[in-house]
C-alpha cells in the first residue's frame, strides 16, 4: 500500500510505502486528516531520524539536512500549518521566541557577523522558520545549500548548539 509521494529538492519524488518506511527504520508513516504527514511532522514523531535542538509543547527546532551554513536550523510548530499567515498570532509570537533564543545560541557557538531569519514555505507545506547563522548574504542562498552532511556532523552541531542553549 502506498502512504504516499515524498517530493525531494531535486524534483525527484520517492514512493512512500509502510514496507519501504520500516525498511528505512523510519517506523510506520502516518496520515493526518487523511493525508500524508509532511516531513515535519514525520520527524517531530520520531517516524523519520531528526537532530532536535529544543523541543517544548508547541514546536521543535531541528537541524536542516541541507544547510546553508553550519548550524542552520528550522523552527517547526509542532501543528501542520501550510502558510505562515495562517499560523495563530500567539503560536507565531511563540516561534519568533524559540528562533531568537536558537539565533543567540548560533551567535554563541559559530560566532558569525549576524544570524539571518527566512520564512520561504514552498518546500514542505508545513510552516518553518530558517534560522542561519551568516557573514554575508551569500550565506542566505538557498542555492548554496549542501547536498548532504554525515549524520555525525549534524549531531556533533546539535551537540554544540545545544550546549549554548539557555537550561
Amino acid at each position: 500500500m502506498t502512504l504516499g509521494t515524498v517530493q525531494t529538492r531535486h524534483s525527484a519524488s520517492l514512493e512512500l510505502t509502510r514496507a519501504n518506511a520500516t525498511e528505512a527504520g523510519w517506523g510506520v508513516a502516518r496520515t493526518y486528516n487523511g493525508q500524508m504527514a509532511s516531513v515535519f511532522s514525520l520527524i517531530i514523531n520520531r517516524d523519520l531520524p531528526g537532530h532536535f535542538v529544543w523541543e517544548d509543547d508547541d514546536c521543535v527546532a531541528i537541524l536542516s539536512i541541507n544547510p546553508i551554513q553550519t548550524g542552520h536550523t528550522l523552527v517547526v510548530p509542532r501543528a501542520e500549518i501550510d502558510h505562515w499567515l495562517d499560523v495563530p498570532p500567539e503560536l507565531a509570537a511563540h516561534l519568533m521566541v524559540v528562533a531568537h533564543t536558537v539565533g543567540t545560541a548560533q551567535m554563541a557557538a559559530f560566532k558569525p557577523s549576524r544570524v539571518g531569519l527566512i520564512i520561504a514555505g514552498l518546500e514542505v507545506p508545513h510552516t518553518h522558520l530558517h534560522v542561519i547563522p551568516m557573514s554575508n548574504m551569500n550565506d542566505l542562498n538557498f542555492a548554496n545549500a549542501k547536498a548532504s552532511v554525515p549524520p555525525e556532523e549534524l549531531a556533533h552541531t546539535a551537540e554544540t548548539l545545544r550546549s549554548h542553549l539557555p537550561a
